[in-house]
């Protein structure tokens, strides 16, 4: 089963003085690319929570944001009163204005406010933990429906790709008898004496020079392998980006080769699905 690389998961926890939110959002990338964002406090775990997201999503942009919000009456933030006290000398010394007014600037300035720094609680990270697998949970959750999706629609295209083999396979004795039949028309058009069993072998050098046999039967195969590999137990969207890359080896073979222009149009046709399900691939985990 297939997952996509795009994907949101949220949690959000209540504790008794502080309201606890973790949110993830991934989008399709070659390898895994995390950006986070959480309160300066709590950047010691970040090594950690970086493994904990890497190991569970694997690929994909991914953006984690904690937000850890103070209910209650605690504040770990507070006026830094000297510096406050020092801008509002500055500013007095150069402009007139009432003391509410420099105070309002005052604050606007760096180091107005100070942050104590707090140790982070085992108890409230192992929330935070916990609250970061839930997010996880529905992230992957969002990830398997839309891998859902893609799936189906995988496997419509392989369908129609199959049923074009098909058109292919039972044009192909059309082919190699117009071809024939063209080749014949020339030599006989040029009006040269030309031996018959020499033309004979010839035209055998020709037509298997132009045999699209094994790219028939290959193209098949890879057709089934792709199909059976979606539905394999792990998404491997490089494995299927793989095979999709040989499928379009074989119909570009078929095409070079046909020198048919009804097999032509099949090709192009072909071609198209195929274009549809790599623009898909990229957003395969």
């Amino acid at each position: 089963m297939i997952q996509s690389m795009t994907g949101f998961g949220k949690h959000v926890v209540q504790l008794p003085t502080k309201k606890i939110t973790v949110e993830i959002k991934s989008l399709n990338s070659k390898s895994i690319d995390l950006n986070a964002r959480m309160p300066s406090a709590y950047r010691e775990k970040e090594l950690e929570i970086r493994k904990l997201i890497a190991n569970s999503l694997q690929r994909g942009k991914v953006d984690f944001s904690l937000y850890v919000e103070l209910t209650g009456d605690e504040t770990s933030t507070q006026v830094n009163e000297a510096a406050v006290k020092q801008y509002m000398k500055q500013l007095k010394s150069i402009a007139d204005g009432d003391d509410l007014r420099l105070l309002e600037m005052a604050l606007r300035f760096p180091d107005a406010m100070r942050t104590d720094k707090e140790d982070i609680d085992d108890e409230e990270y192992a929330t935070i933990l916990d609250v970061l697998d839930r997010a996880l949970v529905e992230i992957n959750k969002f990830r398997s429906e839309e891998g859902n999706v893609l799936e189906k629609d995988f496997l419509q295209r392989i369908k129609a790709l199959q049923e074009l083999l098909e058109k292919v396979v039972e044009m192909d004795p059309e082919r190699q008898a117009t071809v024939r039949e063209r080749l014949e028309k020339a030599v006989e058009e040029i009006k040269a004496d030309v031996d018959a069993n020499r033309f004979e072998q010839e035209l055998i050098y020709y037509l298997e020079k132009y045999d699209i046999t094994e790219e028939k039967v290959r193209l098949a195969n890879h057709l089934d392998y792709f199909a059976k590999t979606l539905q394999s137990d792990d998404s491997n969207g490089k494995k299927l980006g793989f095979i999709s890359q040989e499928i379009g080896r074989e119909i570009n073979t078929i095409g070079s080769k046909a020198n048919y222009a009804p097999m032509q149009q099949l090709v192009v046709q072909m071609k198209d699905e195929l274009e549809k399900i790599k623009e898909q691939m990229l957003n395969v985990l």
